[in-house]
Parts: structure tokens; sequence; C-alpha cells
């Protein structure tokens, strides 16, 4: 009798990375893949979906869950899961397995790539330099050594950064209540301070954020937060967008509290590419309004906005599709690894 086979759906793929699955997987899977996010595809299409594998901007809530009725395991690409509805897969046991600590080398480093782009204005230099403009006006700097870094969450990623900002001479403090019960050793061996988060921005020159993006995180960058914060200091978010208050920032820029801003990762950046379509959904509205606040953001020549791109570099691809692959392997031998919910 011949082998029954799984159907695996994986989105937001390129080709090279759809061979790389395929080869990997075997010959227990079939593997469909789609380039774009799940919201290109009908979810009349999605009913024989045994197993996807989302990426981040691929929105896996109730109505893609009840899409598909022979779903049996959720293999997300990515360290974070904000975009998978937890409450429906578990109403469904469905367990949800990610990818842990893949990024924190590709991601602490982008950290930095936009930290020393936002202390040296290199983006305002090379944009000036193209134009055949060489004039040094508005182009000075400060130095990294000697300034303090506020590091908000101490998981694998912030404990990166820490390190990297080590080797350029700054004091570290960090806020971080759990990690702070679990392990006071880190402070002694990495050499930094564990503070209030209130301490945290009244001291730090530049504000790094490396949190998980939960119900007690959500918008923990806002008004009230900002007014605390050291005038004239530099924020930088590769971690979630849900961290921070979008007409916040603007507010904080507007007043001289934040002197720059570099997000990699912000509040609705997963309607950018689907723009059009977002008129006739719910909530339509607010959503372009975020888009609009972030547009504007943009604008200004103290604000770097990238797109979501901290954790894509060769290495970090690859350790993302080799643990997705395992995980997969791993639940087909009736266990499971990197559960991020289970039943």
């Amino acid at each position: 009798m011949e082998e029954t086979k799984m159907l695996a759906l994986a989105t937001e793929v390129k080709s090279d990375e759809a061979k790389h699955i395929a080869e990997k997987l075997g010959a227990q899977v079939i593997l469909r893949t789609i380039e774009g996010p799940l919201a290109e595809l009908p979810l009349t299409d999605l009913k024989d979906v045994e197993i996807i594998m989302p990426f981040i901007h691929s929105q896996i809530g109730s109505a893609e869950i009840a899409a598909m009725p022979n779903l049996k395991l959720i293999a997300t690409r990515s360290t974070g899961f904000d975009h998978i509805d937890l409450e429906a897969a578990r109403e469904r046991k469905i367990p949800v397995c990610n990818v842990p600590g893949y990024g924190e080398t590709a991601v602490a480093e982008y950290t930095f790539a936009l930290l020393l782009t936002l202390s040296r204005k290199v983006h305002l230099a090379q944009s000036r330099t193209k134009r055949g403009d060489y004039n040094l006006e508005g182009l000075r700097g400060f130095d990294l050594y000697g300034k303090t870094l506020g590091v908000i969450g101490a998981g694998a990623i912030g404990l990166r950064v820490i390190r990297i900002a080590a080797g350029f001479g700054m004091r570290i403090i960090v806020f971080d209540e759990i990690q702070r019960k679990r392990n006071r050793l880190l402070e002694e061996v990495l050499g930094f301070s564990f503070v209030s988060l209130d301490t945290l921005l009244q001291q730090a020159d530049i504000v790094t954020l490396h949190a998980p993006a939960l119900p007690a995180t959500y918008h923990m960058i806002n008004h009230d937060t900002l007014a605390k914060t050291k005038k004239g200091a530099y924020l930088v978010n590769t971690a979630r967008g849900t961290l921070v208050d979008t007409p916040a920032v603007a507010w904080a820029l507007d007043e001289g509290i934040l002197a720059g801003v570099a997000l990699d990762t912000f509040e609705g950046e997963e309607f950018l590419e689907r723009e059009e379509e977002l008129l006739n959904e719910p909530g339509a509205e607010a959503k372009l309004r975020m888009l609009v606040q972030s547009n504007m953001l943009q604008r200004r020549p103290n604000v770097i906005i990238t797109p979501h791109v901290a954790f894509n570099s060769n290495e970090a691809l690859l350790r993302i599709l080799d643990t997705t692959i395992e995980n997969i392997h791993t639940f087909l031998n009736g266990d499971l690894q990197n559960v991020a919910q289970s039943y």
C-alpha cells in the first residue's frame, strides 16, 4: 500500500528556499509554496492543507484555521508568533512550533547597523553624496563609546546586543524583569546592570527594543513612557512593531525628546503590500491610518525605517529553514520540539 503523504503549505517562499525545503522534507510530505503571504490565496484553496509553514506577514487567524479542516501542525518560520491566533489553534488542538534563536546574530548586528547609521548620519551622507553634494554641514555625528545603551529585553538577541555594545565601550543598562529574577549572574559576566524601565528611560542615550509581542508589551513605548525618556535620546526597534505607539514617537520627535529613531518593524507593516485590499476589510480605516502615520514618520531626516529585514542574512535564513524542517520531521515521528503552544 502506498504511504499517505501530508500536504504542507509554505508562504512567503522564494524559489531557492522552496527547493531547499522540498529536498529536506523528503517523501513524506507534498510541498506547496507561494511567494506572497497567505492572504493572496482564497480560503477555499486551503481545505487540504495539513501542515502550514507561515512567515511573519501571513496572518493565521480563526478564519484561516477554520478553512483548513485537516490542519495538524502550524510550523512558523519565525521566533515570534503574534501573527498566529493561538486561541483558535488551541480550540482545534493544533500544536504551534517556532524557530527560537535563529536570528540573534543577524538581528543584533542589524541593530548596530541602524544605530551607527543614526549616530553617524550615514543615510544623509549617502543620499547627499549621490546628488554630488559633498558639503559636511549637518552631518556631524557622535561616538558610541561612553554612551549609555538601554536594552529592553535580555533574551538571546538582547544578550548578543549587550556583547556587541561592550565592544564599543558603552555603559549598558537592561530592563527585563523575567531575566532579572532568573539569572542575576548575567550582570557580572556581561558587565551590565538590571534597572527598572523608568530608570532605563531616564538614563539611556539610546534605547533598543528586543522584547516579544505580548499583551504586557503592547505599546510599551507610548506617550507616558516617552515623557520619562532622557531628552535627546535615540530609539531603535528591531523587535516587534506593536511595542511602539507610532503617533507617540512622532510627538516625542516634535518635542525634542527623541533626537532620532530607527525602526525595522512598525505597527501595520503587514498591510504595506496590499493597501488596496484594505479598503474592503473590516477596520480598514484604522489600518490605513497606521500606514499613513508610518509614511509621515519616514519623511523625517532623523528617522530610518526599513522593511523588517534584520533577520535577513544568508546564515539566519538557512537556520530558519532547517529548524522548521526539523520541527516538521519531529512531528511526523510522533513528537514535538520548539513548541510555542501544545496540547
